[in-house]
Formats: C-alpha cells, sequence, structure tokens
C-alpha cells in the first residue's frame, strides 16, 4: 500500500513539473492592434486630442484619412520606425503605424496597430524601441483583434490558410525605367482626380530609393468602405487596418496582396465572412493598378 501512494505521489509530482515546464516554454501569442479606450468622450474631441498628442511628440504624423463618417485614421512614424524598416527587404511595407479614431453608440475608440505583430510579419528587425515609445505616447491599451493571437512564429510565414499569399506573396503593380518614373507616375496619377482614389500620406526610407504611399479605395469591389461595413462587426473596430499602399522600391510598384493583407488584419476572419468579399482582394488590386497606367 505504502509503495502504491509513493508511486501515485511520484506520478502527480512528475507531472506537476511537466505543466510547470509546458508554460514556462509558452510562446506569448500577439494581438494586430490596442484599444487605448473605449470611452474618451465625443468623436471630434477624440481626433482633436489625438492628433494633439501625436504632433507633440516624437511621432511625425503623415496624413489623415476618413473612409467613412464615423473613422478617423491617423498615418504616423519616427526615426527609429524607418531606420528598422529600411534595414529589410521590402521593410517599407511597416514604415508607417496606424492610429484610428471610431465613434460608436457607447464612445469614441481609439486604437492603434500593434507594432511588434506588424513588425513580425513584414519579417522586420527588433521594434521594441518603438513599442515602447508609442506604449509612453498613449499609455495603457489592451491588445484585441483575435481571441487567441499569433505566435512570433505563425506571423513570421503569415498565411489565413495553407494555399493563400504570404508577405512575399505581394502583387507586381508594373515596372519602370527608374525609381524616379515609377514615383512621378503613381503622383501624377493620384493627382489627376479622374481615379477613385485618395492620397494619405508619402514617406521614404532612409539610405535606399523606396517610397511608401497610402491609397484610400474610394469605389469598386476592393472600395474600403464596403469591406469595413461587411466585416468590421466586432465591438473593437479594426479601423487601424486602412488605408492600403504601394510601396515603389528602386523602378518597381507593389502592392500587398488582398488576401493577406486583409486576413492579418482580421485573423479571426471566418470563411463564411472572407466569402462576403470574396471579389475584394481582386478589387483592391485592379483599383490599384490604375496607378501605373
Amino acid at each position: 500500500m505504502k509503495k502504491t501512494i509513493s508511486q501515485l505521489l511520484l506520478v502527480i509530482l512528475c507531472f506537476s513539473v511537466l505543466t510547470a515546464e509546458a508554460k514556462r516554454k509558452k510562446k506569448p501569442r500577439f494581438k494586430p492592434y490596442y484599444l487605448v479606450s473605449a470611452e474618451i468622450g465625443a468623436y471630434e474631441s477624440a481626433v482633436k486630442q489625438t492628433r494633439d498628442k501625436i504632433t507633440a511628440s516624437e511621432f511625425k504624423l503623415l496624413g489623415e484619412y476618413s473612409p467613412l463618417a464615423d473613422r478617423t485614421i491617423f498615418a504616423i512614424t519616427s526615426d527609429k520606425l524607418l531606420a528598422i524598416a529600411s534595414k529589410t527587404e521590402f521593410g517599407g511595407y511597416g514604415a508607417v503605424i496606424r492610429v484610428a479614431v471610431t465613434n460608436t453608440d457607447k464612445g469614441a475608440q481609439v486604437s492603434y496597430v500593434n507594432p511588434t505583430y506588424m513588425s513580425y510579419a513584414y519579417q522586420m528587425e527588433d521594434i521594441s524601441e518603438v513599442s515602447a515609445s508609442i506604449t509612453a505616447l498613449f499609455g495603457e491599451a489592451v491588445a484585441f483583434g483575435s481571441k487567441r493571437g499569433e505566435t512570433k512564429r505563425s506571423l513570421n510565414g503569415y498565411q489565413y490558410m495553407m494555399m493563400m499569399p504570404e508577405f512575399e506573396d505581394h502583387d507586381k503593380l508594373g515596372s519602370f525605367d527608374s525609381h524616379q518614373t515609377a514615383l512621378a507616375t503613381v503622383n501624377k496619377n493620384l493627382a489627376s482626380g479622374v481615379l477613385k482614389l485618395t492620397k494619405v500620406f508619402e514617406i521614404a526610407l532612409p539610405g535606399k530609393d523606396e517610397v511608401l504611399i497610402g491609397v484610400g479605395i474610394d469605389d469598386g469591389d476592393g472600395a474600403d468602405k464596403f469591406i469595413m461595413d461587411t466585416i468590421d462587426k466586432s465591438d473593437t473596430k479594426h479601423s487601424a487596418h486602412l488605408p492600403y499602399t504601394v510601396l515603389i522600391s528602386d523602378d518597381t510598384v507593389y502592392s500587398q496582396a488582398g488576401k493577406f493583407r486583409i486576413a492579418l488584419a482580421f485573423p479571426d476572419l471566418g470563411m463564411g465572412q472572407f466569402m462576403d468579399i470574396s471579389d475584394a482582394p481582386d478589387g483592391i488590386v485592379n483599383s490599384l493598378k490604375m496607378l501605373i497606367k
């Protein structure tokens, strides 16, 4: 009997040790957004407070965008973020952090894209200094945008599911005889007033011929309003998903594949919801291709 009890205690001890070890090795998970405040007051006041806070900080306000009447998105960057983004091939996609103010029935929500989540997905170098700076700017925040979150490893090779695009599978919109010609063509088309596209910001990466341009899509199957009205159904809004971007790297213009970009911003999106916007990925790339005509 004593031997049986001893064996049982040994099994319990081993199980406890293994459980503790498993918990110790449990990998951290990351969510795409941070919610700073859900009840900061009136929407217009929240927009102004957020703008003032950004302009008084080390971050640079590159542009503002309101794809819907109840949402304002700020595109911001910093010297630290630009330096890190420039070190990675196509890291320019991560050169900007999106901050959003969204009007809801319960008050104005202030949120921003999680820089760490973004940096892992875009395979950038350590971004902890930038994360610390934005935390200092906005204060305590709660991660959201996914029930379980993603590990660093899963974000490094992120796919919504097998056979879907990864980070490297971006869309090549077109090539030119030089970087300057590519940039001039994109800007000429954005300024023409003919396309249903809105220029939100432009930022050059240091030390290389690479420029990131934020583009609002106003019409068509990939329209920002259509996508957000269709899939942004949670109480905490994913407004900081927008705007999309084109990356002019050397003499070629790229955009992120819609199926990658949308899934990364809405990782818990159900297949039924994805089917509701099944034409959106092609709509996005078709709209952005108009920039290289």
